[in-house]
This record gives structure tokens, sequence and C-alpha cells, in this order.
């Protein structure tokens, strides 16, 4: 489709689905177009020198778009729909008046919500078989031995699960670790292929109801440090959002116009902080025998005060606001393991339902599971934490958005690591429905996170004055 002997005015706009165009046309002139993709703008800019009048051509095509203006050539790629524009001849814009645009073959930033959503519903499935499908799962030869308990299947049903969510992402990752440019022909294999990849993850599904129980146990025992990876691989991501948080507050295009945050932020932190040590004494700690949480919680408030003074030295100078973050998250740390003690705690005053599940019970697992599964995905596109390139060296027009091989890496450890909320970090504990991450062993593998994120965070402060001729600045 061409238009040639056309002169055009001024012309807005605006295109389908959020996507709007804005052309100017004159005697000198910037030509923009806007186009909403994956919930990003994507700007395109060409500029004519001269009157876009008498032999003026615009052509569309499938797969690329050309501006032709007497000899000068602006041909765009990677487009597998038409870009559609009525020419018009004055400044008037019909609903005819359109741009239609959307990126060519798999978009990766598309694919990382659906490799999301195949992760939760995975592990949707092992919620479900593990609190409602005893009955369905004693049919299966392989589980006979647990015919006789009800926990037993729904523990193996979880690691079976986990096991195929486990070997589909492990198998991206191999088929996508080391892709670092556009045009390498993985790109496509991680963004689409999706019903080859659907049969994939269907079958990995499926396939361990079949395998005996010893593998499956053998699963279960290298999930567990699975998962202290992957809550390492999160602390550290954590850790850097925080100090990329402070770095952009603290940036001076941004300095001005945040001072006012930069105080009133830290300041509510370590007013939480205050409050949450004080509900933490009052709710698990109703009378002196109760040792091991007046531990924890007293423990947790000297590491407060130790990582806000270290931050507030003056050679260290690291602020109040990733001190104040971290020790909020300390905070929540402590509350949550001592939130996960067993049901025959004595010293967790809080209400405990050892029958039927009540609403704030399912509310919070609910919100838990939610949390977990979003924390798994945001840490997945969070490569940048892990890499020892500065930004400038890792970022051109053909890099990728984020890095595949560590998006699947971590989704593969973040279904160890669900499997292990649900059996509680105990591959034969007995485990209520509506429950999540209770038991001893989740008990101590969160305080022993919360140590190594005051280590890490501390490291981080003191570091670069110990190891001075070592650059910390990456």
């Amino acid at each position: 489709m061409a238009w040639s002997g056309l002169k055009f005015g001024t012309v807005v706009c605006k295109g389908i689905g959020g996507a709007c165009a804005q052309l100017v046309f004159g005697a000198v002139v910037d030509v923009h177009v806007y186009a909403l993709i994956s919930s990003r703008c994507l700007i395109l800019n060409a500029k004519a020198v001269q009157s876009l009048s008498g032999n003026t051509r615009l052509g569309f095509c499938n797969r690329r778009v050309r501006t032709v203006h007497s000899e000068k050539l602006f041909l765009i790629r990677k487009w597998n729909r038409c870009l559609a524009l009525a020419a018009m001849p004055s400044d008037e814009c019909t609903a005819s008046s359109c741009i239609c645009l959307s990126c060519q073959g798999p978009n990766p930033m598309i694919a990382r919500y659906i490799y999301g959503i195949l992760f939760l519903l995975t592990n949707i499935l092992a919620w479900t078989t593990r609190d409602y499908s005893q009955r369905a799962l004693t049919d299966l030869h392989h589980l006979k031995r647990c015919e006789d308990d009800a926990n037993c299947l729904g523990s193996e049903s979880v690691l079976r699960l986990s096991f195929g969510c486990f070997m589909f992402f492990f198998v991206m990752f191999m088929t996508t670790v080391g892709t670092s440019r556009k045009d390498d022909p993985r790109d496509r294999w991680h963004s689409g292929w999706w019903p080859v990849k659907s049969i994939l993850w269907i079958t990995f599904t499926i396939v361990p109801f079949f395998l005996p129980s010893v593998v499956i146990q053998l699963y279960g025992e290298i999930a567990r440090f699975g998962a202290g990876i992957f809550l390492l691989v999160q602390l550290l991501s954590i850790i850097n959002f925080v100090y990329l948080w402070n770095e952009s507050w603290m940036s001076p295009e941004h300095e001005r116009q945040c001072y006012i945050p930069l105080v009133v932020v830290p300041m509510t932190c370590y007013i939480l902080t205050f409050i949450g040590l004080v509900l933490m004494y009052v709710w698990f700690t109703p009378h002196v025998t109760c040792r091991l949480n007046i531990f924890f919680i007293t423990w947790t408030m000297i590491l407060v005060i130790v990582m806000t003074i270290i931050s507030l030295h003056a050679k260290v100078n690291a602020g109040l606001l990733t001190s104040g973050v971290m020790s909020l998250y300390l905070i929540f740390l402590c509350w949550s393991a001592i939130m996960s003690e067993p049901l025959s705690a004595s010293c967790n005053t809080r209400e405990r339902q050892t029958g039927k599940a009540d609403w704030l019970t399912i509310i919070s697992f609910l919100i838990a599971f939610l949390a977990i599964v979003f924390a798994t995905y945001t840490t997945g596109i969070d490569s940048e934490a892990f890499s020892f390139k500065k930004k400038d060296e890792s970022k051109d027009d053909g890099s990728l958005p984020y890095s595949y091989g560590f998006f699947h890496f971590v989704f593969a450890l973040g279904a160890m690591y669900l499997a292990m909320l649900f059996v509680g970090w105990n591959l034969h504990q007995t485990m209520h429905k509506w429950s999540i991450d209770i038991g001893w062993a989740s008990v101590w593998v969160k305080i022993v996170n919360q140590w190594l994120a005051a280590i890490i965070y501390g490291w981080t402060m003191i570091g670069p004055f110990v190891l001075k001729n070592r650059d910390f600045s990456s």
C-alpha cells in the first residue's frame, strides 16, 4: 500500500488499545511514533529535513515499516503486524486514522508473565493435592506405602509436582543459559514456541507421579539445599534493591525533590521497627520461661542497633534509608520465624486453630502464598544484582531485557522453596490444611536467613574499608 503525490497537514491520531501516533508534517519535522507494547512505551524517531510533499511515499508491509523520503530510507524491523495509516487531506482525524503496532514474533516481556502463571498454577495444584486430593492419590501404585497416612500422601504429592516444576524450569535454564543477544536463536525459544512448551510442562507435571518414592524422597533432600540457595539469592536481590532505592533518591537530580521522603521513610521504618519489637515481646513472650522467643527478639533488636550505628559512622555514611528498610526487614523475618512455630508451642499467645481453618487463616495463607510467588518472579528478573558488569557495559540496543538463564534458574530454585514451605522443611511432617511454612525447621531457616541478612548488609558497609584495593562500586 502506498500513497504518492499527497500533501499532509498536521495530524494527531489516537490508535487502538492505547497505542497512539503523533505525526507532524512540515518543512522541518520530527516524526514520533509511540506504541504501547507489553505495558511499555516504545518510541521510534524519524527525522525528515524536507517538506513531505511531492513524491513522498509511505510503505507498510508485514515485517517492516519503511518511510521513504527522497533518497533517505528509515528501516524499522521487528514488526509482525501491518501499520495502518489513513492519508487525510487536512487536519481532520477520523476513526480510520490510527496506528496498530506490535512486536514481531515472541516478546520476552510477555513471556516472563506466562512463565510466572505456569509457576503459580503448578504450586496451586500442589497445595490442592496436599489438602484435598488424598483419596485420589491412594489409587496410584507408587503411593501405596502412604495409603494409611493422608499427610504422607499430601507431602509426596507436593514433592512430585515440585519435581516436575523444577525439571521444566531446569530444562529451560539449560537451553537458555548464556543467551545475551536478541539475534540469538534461543531468544525465540525463550519467548515463543508455546505449544511445545505447554506439552513439555504438562509432561513434567504428570510423569513424576509414576516415579518410585525413593526418587521423590531423594529430590526432597536436594530441594532443601536448593531452597536455601533460593533464600540467599532472594536476600541479595533485596539488599541490591535497597541500595538502588537509596542511590536513586540521593542522586543529584532527585536529591532536592526527595529530601522530605529521605526523612519520612527512614523515620517510618524505625517507628514500625520499634512497634514490631514491642508487639513481639507482648505476644510471644507471655512468661519468662519463653527463653527462645526472648532470645530471638532481643538478638533482633541488637542487630538493628548495630546496623544503625555502622550506617551512621562518619566513614561509612550509608544513611538511614538503607538501614531503616533493612531493620524493618529483620523485624519481619523474626516475626515470621516465631509465627512458624508449631501449634504445640506454648509461648505464642495468638489464637491457634487446630480444627477447621477460619477466614483469617485462609486469608493469611493466600497472602503469604501469593507474596512468595511474586518474590520469586521479581527475583528472577533482577539479574543485574548478580552481574559483574557495569550498567554501561551490559546494555545496548541488541542486549536482552533480562537474563533468561538466571530467570529460569531462580524459578527452578523457587519450585524447591515452595515445596519446602508446603511441607514445613520436613519431608515427613504432618501439615494442617491452609497451613504454610510451619515447623521448627522453618523457624530456624528464617532465623538463620535473618542473621545472614544482617551479616551481608553489614559487610556491604564495612567491606570497602576492610578491602581498600577492591572495587565495590558494581
